[in-house]
């Protein structure tokens, strides 16, 4: 059977910076207060009117250019996401519109934080089956139009940016290279210790005032961060270690670990209990924030840039997230 591999990689972060100190004069924090709690320095926002599929694109286009493929030579899309565009269609749909093309399927993904491994996993089952040639997988969010920019929301709003990363997937011949294995899970249990509980198909009307401006303002997300936390730093090295075990692998072997940028102090555990070197894990998020389902696409394109792949490299993305939901991918560069 053939493996698939990353053929181009891309990304868009939106030009406006948010500081922490801007969030500091919206909300009673500080810089020093926020990156004690998560590293993040500042993060992106979009400007109005822009939505996810409009950076999907930007960072898909990056992708085909690097892979050295037009649009049109896709053959399926798949976008991660948490926050698309509208709520039907799929942003999928709205991203192959903007890439003038169509007739290929396309479909969102909704998995939140483990959203682009999962899409991930999905294009690489297509192209080992042969059903598929050419497959574009996207992660791209827009948290800043829908966090609760108050002290009430600081919690959660100061950990989220904006952002997109793709990658553009294709045939490799070569089983010892490409993607080697993926590997995902998910617990529904825990799925209110990180929601956001509103608009919801459960409610009469789905979106009322109560809902937006009552003390509760169920429309903005809600994560129980201790919880969370304690959960993260288990399912990130059972993951790693599954899917270097599934190719008979060790920790050594691994060149670099990409983890999903939801907390600095959580991939600093995690390094810590796997004993990896600094140079072994990829981290992004005091400039971006958390991007859910576009952060490890971004910090795979940023890796490159900087020369920490190199060929014949042992890859290793892994998240963490809502759902709850953990998945890891392991590849040979």
């Amino acid at each position: 059977m053939r493996h698939s591999r990353i053929l181009g990689v891309g990304r868009h972060l939106p030009e406006r910076v948010v500081t922490n100190a801007v969030l500091g004069t919206m909300m009673d924090t500080t810089d020093e207060w926020i990156q004690q709690r998560t590293g993040i320095r500042m993060r992106r926002y979009s400007d109005d009117g822009v939505g996810a599929a409009d950076m999907g694109a930007d960072a898909a286009q990056q992708a085909l250019r690097a892979a050295g493929l037009a649009a049109g030579d896709l053959d399926c899309i798949i976008f991660a996401t948490l926050s698309p565009d509208v709520d039907m269609p799929a942003s999928a749909c709205l991203l192959q519109h903007r890439l003038g093309i169509g007739g290929m399927p396309a479909f969102d993904v909704r998995n939140q934080c483990s959203g682009f491994i999962y899409g991930l996993a999905i294009a690489d089952m297509f192209i080992k089956a042969g059903t598929y040639e050419h497959v574009l997988v996207v992660g791209a969010e827009v948290h800043s139009t829908g966090i609760d920019l108050t002290t009430r929301g600081r919690e959660v709003a100061v950990i989220f940016g904006d952002g997109a990363g793709a990658v553009v997937l294709g045939p490799e011949p070569d089983e010892r290279r490409g993607i080697l294995s993926t590997h995902l899970h998910a617990e529904g249990r825990f799925a209110e210790k990180l929601w956001l509980e509103c608009p919801s198909t459960r409610l009469r009307p789905r979106v009322t005032e109560e809902l937006i401006t009552g003390d509760e303002a169920r429309i903005f997300p809600k994560m129980d961060g201790r919880y969370v936390f304690r959960h993260a730093v288990t399912r990130f090295p059972e993951v790693i270690r599954e899917a270097l075990d599934a190719n008979g692998l060790a920790l050594t072997d691994l060149s670099l670990l990409i983890p999903h940028q939801a907390n600095l102090r959580i991939s600093q555990m995690v390094a810590q209990a796997l004993e990896l070197a600094e140079d072994q894990v990829f981290n992004n998020i005091d400039r971006y924030g958390n991007t859910t389902a576009a952060s490890i696409p971004i910090a795979l394109s940023e890796a490159l840039d900087a020369g920490r792949i190199h060929d014949g490299a042992v890859v290793c993305l892994a998240s963490f997230g809502a759902g709850f939901t953990w998945a890891s991918a392991l590849m040979r560069w």
